[in-house]
């Protein structure tokens, strides 16, 4: 699969000071012992992030990671930067004012499905359509690992745990047809087992200025293990995977067989391509002002098993963020009142 993506490098990191010389891998890595069951997804999450830290060249102390709570919240402690293991689902609410508060900042959200489609939904909707400044990772495995294997927001239905023992009644939450719909100015999706994939899409992320959020899907190998193998399996994954490259056509499979083309309700479907239809394949136009398409697109993952999916950006488009609108509105409000002058405000009554 393609690692280019076609996007061009933006402009996430401006402002943020950088490194005062070359950084390695080591340089990010805390003397934290790393405690996650055997297996997990989150060790080649961590190793990546880790890995392509150093190439943005910025300074440790200008970095921090804010996360929620669950298996993937334990991350700040495992990188050498600054971090905050802050509260269930709230992690993008405090980023929020961290990036708003300080422009000198390079944030980033760590969150799962079930710390930020549930408790935290609120909170990431309205981080996605105020556009701030930050990078959210959210790792998708399909359960709630940390409480040990209770169904989550993005569990297909039917789905047998502890807390439906005859299986999950509920309609499964999409987070990037949420995300896109939000009016999210950076969408992406990964695997947590293709490195170099998940290395260029976190990098472009990283770079884009406005919220970025990245569905990284992350398999659990003790709770839900196997929930992505269509896609990982080398007998399937050709003709599961389908890969998003900006200004390329839509086609996957052996020698490229399949193809994306759309539907007269505006919709998308698959098709097998030869002569005939290889024109009507769509072209990935991850700039298109109009989030219909990539909406479009996001559906191809049906609310069951994760049978197919599209991986790579879905959308990458430009927008006046919140943060650096809301630092233009201070100053020309200009200096602040005292305290005591908010607290007495311009009405004032004396009681007897």
């Amino acid at each position: 699969m393609s690692v280019d993506l076609g996007m061009p490098q933006g402009h996430g990191l401006e402002g943020v000071p950088t490194a005062d010389g070359p950084q390695t891998r080591k340089d990010f890595s805390s003397d934290q012992e790393v405690r996650w069951c055997p297996g997990c997804g989150d060790y080649a999450i961590l190793a990546a992030v880790q890995g392509f830290m150093p190439e943005l060249g910025l300074r440790r102390e200008n970095i921090v990671f804010i996360s929620g709570i669950g298996c993937a919240a334990r991350f700040p402690y495992y990188l050498d930067t600054y971090g905050l293991h802050s509260i269930h689902g709230r992690a993008p609410a405090i980023a929020t004012g961290i990036a708003t508060t300080r422009a000198d900042l390079s944030v980033w959200v760590v969150t799962g499905d079930g710390d930020a489609l549930s408790i935290g939904g609120n909170h990431l909707i309205h981080a996605l359509r105020r556009n701030v400044n930050m990078t959210i990772l959210l790792f998708n495995n399909r359960i709630y690992g940390l409480t040990k294997g209770q169904y989550s927001p993005t569990s297909e239905p039917g789905k047998v745990t502890k807390s439906t023992p005859f299986g999950s009644i509920d309609a499964p939450l999409n987070p990037l047809s949420l995300a896109l719909g939000a009016e999210a100015t950076f969408v992406a999706r990964t695997i947590d087992s293709d490195r170099k994939h998940l290395t260029a899409v976190l990098s472009a992320a990283a770079r884009h200025r406005g919220t970025s959020l990245v569905e990284i899907y992350q398999n659990c190998p003790i709770f839900n293990d196997g929930a992505f193998d269509a896609i990982k399996d080398p007998e399937t994954r050709d003709d599961a995977i389908i890969p998003l490259v900006h200004g390329e056509p839509i086609r996957f499979g052996a020698d490229g067989r399949l193809g994306v083309v759309r539907t007269p309700g505006g919709g998308v479907d698959i098709v097998e391509v030869d002569e005939s239809n290889a024109g009507d394949v769509l072209v990935h136009d991850a700039h298109a002002t109009d989030a219909t398409t990539a909406f479009a697109l996001s559906r191809i993952t049906d609310g069951g098993a994760v049978r197919r999916a599209p991986i790579g950006v879905f959308r990458q488009v430009e927008r006046p963020t919140y943060d650096d609108l809301s630092r233009e509105q201070s100053v020309l409000a200009g200096e602040a009142p005292s305290l005591q002058a908010l607290l007495d405000g311009p009405d004032a009554w004396t009681v007897a």
